[in-house]
């Protein structure tokens, strides 16, 4: 067991090291990428179930307080296959629909890379580890988004996404030094028993990269941008494994969340709060990609939500249904965008009518994503509703309103793709984005289909006995709702997909008023003007000192140096030198002297004898 807990990370990251260094120097690693990247995921697929019964754990030493550990508990248990079914999946759609001048080889690299690292995210037990898997992360989402980087306007959303995540990135290495200060330990079993006021400190710093990766306000902005990247890139990385990994951290530290009386709060009304601006976001969007990409933190935010009133099962279920729905749907925007060019809702109109299998799979996936009954969003959503109604019941109205909305953005994309057409309603010829090829690929198709059959059915695990079972194996409450809950949710869902529909989809008149919502409440222009252009300002002063003030002060300090150095030089050439000299030469003076009368002759003997004996009998006769 141990062996296929090591594996489990370890083949993804070295399969997709060696196909991503191997692409600059190897032509045919282009064609050969797709099927070893697909046999990978599937060999990770079979350890991911394999260390799922098993529950093994690793350890190995690595640095003081803190070793290399991966664990498999019922958390990680669930997250693991789940990662690894949705990897298998978008994989098989990537190598059908990814075009062939693309550099595969660098693609699929990247997307074990990035599958490895969050397999480690989801298994380790200690911060510094987690800190690697959590750069890895950032890194590959960075070279995703930007896989296409000759066109510059996508890498300068790579730029952005990247910046804002490793922005709230640094509060992880906040939280390690914390922990290493307060508790002495990195693993996260350590963390609660840290002093109060460092603990203060590793709780804020871990909510704010989990909040930052899991696009949660005000860090929300940052996934709009990355659907610069191609569709299987948002299909993997924001739907099921980056996004997800932030609402992931926060179900697995609620031990530590339990220790203070603010973070429980703070981190269920950030989600609670998400799910309502981001769903009022995702309503009003005109391009598929950007709505659900809304909608991804939106319904995430119902997964944070649950971390903050300890409902880890119902998040947990939320998590899995969510991944693969909002997997299916990502896949399906890139399908249509392949085939018909475009993925601008106006050019969609009856789209899932033209399409006998991707279409259905499609409405399947949007009424999943509405909380239409019996499918596995309305179960999953109202759990977590109703652990937070036991708490506060400002929190769920303010969750009920976003499971409106999430019923209005997609209601609307279901009424959009399944309207036909009226007379005048042909594609928006400025809607292509790209030369469509009028087709997409069996496999591909099959791939969307798995993913939105799994979606749908994933809500058995809010059943009562699953649930209980669930709950018993991952821990924290489990919070049932009523009947009466459940059926107003599905009625609510209900008569507004239904009223949508009867629209064909069309909002109500007022262009203006949604245009701050269109620009995803103005929080790019936000971050730009109150924190990029402040920064670099900052920077910009601080270079005029360094280059004015510090750079004379460094001259004018050299200067004076040299000179003291010139006046040091003089004296001891002057001074020093002349003393020595002086010396010398009084010695040698003397020297002379003393030999004068050392010159042999007997007769200055006897005259130095005769003033000598003068010279004592005067001493003589004065001392008496």
């Amino acid at each position: 067991m141990t062996v296929a807990l090591w594996l489990l990370p370890v083949l993804p990251l070295f399969a997709g090291a060696v196909l991503a260094a191997a692409s600059p120097f190897w032509p045919d690693v282009d064609r050969v990428a797709s099927p070893v990247a697909i046999g990978v995921a599937l060999v990770v697929l079979v350890l991911a179930l394999v260390a799922a019964v098993g529950r093994p754990s690793v350890r190995a030493p690595l640095l003081p307080g803190g070793d290399a550990a991966l664990s498999v508990d019922g958390l990680s248990a669930v997250l693991i296959v789940t990662v690894a079914a949705v990897t298998l999946l978008v994989l098989l759609f990537s190598s059908v629909e990814l075009p062939s001048g693309d550099a595969r080889g660098r693609f699929f690299g990247f997307m074990l890379l990035f599958t490895g690292a969050m397999l480690v995210t989801v298994t380790t037990t200690t911060l510094v580890v987690l800190l690697a898997s959590w750069e890895l992360m950032g890194a590959m989402s960075y070279a995703l988004i930007g896989f296409w980087w000759r066109d510059l306007e996508r890498v300068r959303s790579a730029n952005l996404a990247f910046l804002v995540t490793r922005t709230a990135d640094l509060g992880q290495y906040l939280a390690a030094g914390a922990a290493l200060a307060g508790a002495g330990s990195l693993a996260f079993g350590a963390l609660p028993q840290a002093s109060s006021g460092w603990r203060t400190v590793i709780t804020a710093g871990l909510v704010v990269s989990a909040l930052g990766k899991s696009a949660q306000l005000p860090f929300s902005f940052w996934i709009s941008r990355a659907m610069a990247g191609p569709s299987p890139v948002s299909a993997l990385l924001h739907s099921a494994t980056m996004v997800a990994a932030g609402g992931y951290l926060l179900l697995r530290l609620r031990p530590l969340l339990e220790t203070s009386s603010w973070s429980g709060p703070t981190v269920a009304w950030a989600g609670a709060t998400t799910a309502l601006a981001l769903g009022a976001v995702a309503v009003v969007q005109s391009d598929l990609k950007q709505l659900l990409a809304a909608s991804t933190s939106a319904q995430i935010g119902f997964v944070v939500l649950a971390a903050g009133v300890g409902a880890t099962a119902g998040g947990t279920a939320q998590l899995v249904a969510h991944a693969a729905v909002k997997s299916a749907l990502f896949l399906t925007a890139g399908a249509w965008l392949s085939s018909r060019g475009t993925k601008a809702l106006r050019s969609l109109r009856g789209v899932a009518r033209e399409d006998r299998v991707l279409g259905p799979a499609a409405i399947v996936a949007l009424l999943t994503l509405a909380g239409i009954p019996p499918l596995s969003l309305w179960l999953t959503k109202d759990s977590v509703l109703a652990a937070a109604r036991e708490q506060s019941l400002g929190l769920y109205l303010t969750g009920l309103a976003g499971s409106v909305l999430a019923a209005v953005y997609a209601g609307r994309a279901l009424a959009i793709v399944v309207t036909v057409r009226r007379k005048g309603d042909a594609p928006d010829p400025r809607d292509i984005e790209e030369e469509p090829t009028g087709r997409v690929g069996s496999l591909a198709v099959a791939s969307v289909v798995a993913l939105a059959a799994a979606g749908a059915v994933l809500g058995v695990q809010s059943m009562p006995v699953v649930a209980d079972r669930l709950a018993r194996s991952i821990g924290g409450n489990r919070s049932v709702p009523g009947l009466f809950e459940l059926a107003l949710s599905a009625l609510v869902a209900a008569v507004v997909v239904l009223l949508l529909l009867r629209a064909r989809g069309a909002l109500p008149a007022g262009s203006a008023a949604w245009r701050p919502l269109r620009g995803w409440l103005g929080l790019e222009a936000l971050a730009l003007r109150g924190v990029l252009q402040p920064t670099l300002a900052l920077a910009r002063g601080l270079a005029r000192v360094d280059d004015g003030i510090l750079d004379r002060a460094v001259d004018g300090t050299a200067v004076l140096l040299r000179r003291a150095a010139g006046l040091a030089s003089a004296g001891d050439s002057r001074g020093v030198d002349g003393s020595v000299q002086a010396v010398a030469l009084g010695t040698r003076r003397l020297g002379a002297l003393a030999r004068r009368p050392q010159s042999g002759q007997l007769h200055q003997y006897y005259a130095q004898a005769a003033v000598a004996l003068v010279v004592l009998l005067l001493v003589v006769l004065i001392g008496q």
